[in-house]
């Protein structure tokens, strides 16, 4: 029982993180700041990690090894990133 209680205040500190973190990259936006940039990494390393892959890999290094190993939606994903930047998933490789 202690644990559960002890992985709710992680819980609700990780929320409270999250919004002040969120409030942060705003304010890094309107600024002009590299900050925005970083932060934005970071939530894509939460998502990642969330949704099952390492937490110190984005989602779109995932993506590239999923698509090179011919994994369907790795594949699919990589092609709407394309979308926003060409090869977004192989240069997040620094291939």
């Amino acid at each position: 029982m202690r644990r559960v209680i002890a992985l709710l205040l992680i819980w609700l500190v990780c929320i409270i993180a999250s919004c002040v973190s969120a409030l942060w990259m705003l304010v890094a936006i309107l600024g002009g700041s590299k900050r925005a940039w970083r932060i934005a990494i970071a939530f894509d390393q939460l998502a990642n990690a969330a949704t099952g892959g390492s937490e110190d890999e984005t989602i779109s290094s995932r993506a590239y090894r999923g698509s090179v190993e011919k994994r369907r939606v790795w594949c699919v994903l990589c092609r709407l990133l394309d979308l926003i930047e060409k090869d977004h998933c192989k240069k997040s490789q620094g291939v």
